[in-house]
């Protein structure tokens, strides 16, 4: 307990002196997002600070790997695939990278470290462990790639980002405690004091914007750590998919709708749920601080229901989920905008 503490402040001060001085970087450079039509802010403000995050996120699996706490698959999983979406998404921030190369490079990034992890592990599905083999690995891929970039997609307004990161982390904390494997608990203290010092900079008023580098790594790690705590154990798996239901609910649903519609997917809009409710609501804060409460009094109880109990895994994602897909379609996600 006194690790995880020190490292959770250690990260928080770190996390939060960096941005100060990437926000003086992006200013310099004038790496500033100008609002239009598709944003959810209306003053212009600088963008990139979160690779402050993966620094020092990168920089603690380096000291947690001399320590002996994660092994040296694990390093290299979550290090080196975490490294390239964050180039990725630096190159991106500072000059605009064409859709089929970042594609190339999440996917490269992706099979990297499913391969230092073994691939997606047997999993459990209703009540048993189920072993999907070759196409378990290739849905794990896409799944990786999805998740990397919707948690992209879904850094739109203020804090949401950060609080997405610290409450699923707590999530993950309170399941590990649960379950009785703390392989990833130092990990997941660097994640939460991480998000908290990008948090002072972009909540409740966004002084500078976590950027794509940074998003992307959030949600490719998050998305290692629950391949790597399925390996431990097959419910865990599914729990992390469920810790992770609020962002993955919103993005998907909006997705899909709006290509059933004939629309141009992937290109910028605002159309998500959380987008439609800061605008409903005149203000981030109430959206951000709801996303927050979601993960933590609803689907983090439900993911340890997950490891604990003998209902179906599977059931208990649908009922989990149920509540946030109705949410999502309240919302509007995914419905035509008005300008």
């Amino acid at each position: 307990m006194l690790t995880a503490s020190l490292l959770t402040v250690g990260s928080l001060l770190a996390t939060l002196l960096l941005t100060g001085s990437f926000r003086r970087y992006a200013l310099s450079r004038s790496l500033i997002d100008i609002p239009n039509a598709r944003s959810s802010h209306e003053v212009p403000t600088p963008r990139g600070g979160g690779l402050a995050l993966v620094i020092v996120a990168l920089l603690a699996l380096g000291v947690l790997l001399a320590l002996g706490d994660i092994s040296t698959p694990v390093f290299l999983a979550l290090g080196g695939a975490g490294l390239v979406v964050a180039i990725v998404g630096f190159l991106d921030d500072h000059a605009h990278v064409p859709a089929r190369w970042r594609l190339l490079g999440h996917f490269l990034a992706a099979g990297w470290g499913l391969y230092w992890l073994g691939g997606l592990p047997e999993i459990v599905l209703w009540q048993q462990e189920v072993d999907l083999g070759v196409a378990g690995h290739l849905i794990a891929a896409v799944f990786l790639v999805w998740l990397l970039n919707l948690y992209n997609f879904m850094d739109g307004i203020n804090g949401v980002a950060s609080i997405e990161l610290v409450t699923v982390a707590l999530g993950g904390l309170v399941v590990a405690g649960v379950a009785g494997t703390w392989d990833a608990g130092l990990l997941l203290a660097v994640l939460i004091g991480s998000g908290l010092g990008f948090l002072v900079w972009n909540f409740p008023h966004a002084r500078i914007f976590m950027g794509d580098a940074c998003s992307g790594f959030i949600g490719l790690v998050l998305g290692l750590i629950a391949v790597w705590q399925g390996a431990l154990q097959p419910e865990l798996f599914m729990a992390w998919v469920i810790l992770l239901g609020t962002f993955l609910v919103d993005a998907t649903l909006t997705l899909l709708r709006r290509i059933v519609r004939g629309e141009a997917f992937y290109e910028a809009h605002r159309s998500h749920a959380y987008q439609f409710a800061s605008r409903h609501y005149a203000s981030h804060t109430p959206v951000s601080l709801a996303v927050g409460l979601i993960n933590l009094a609803w689907l983090t109880p439900m993911a340890v229901l997950a490891v604990t109990s003998s209902l179906p895994v599977l059931l208990i994602l649908v009922v989990a989920w149920l509540p946030l897909g109705l949410l999502a379609v309240w919302f509007r996600a995914g419905a035509a905008e008005s300008f």
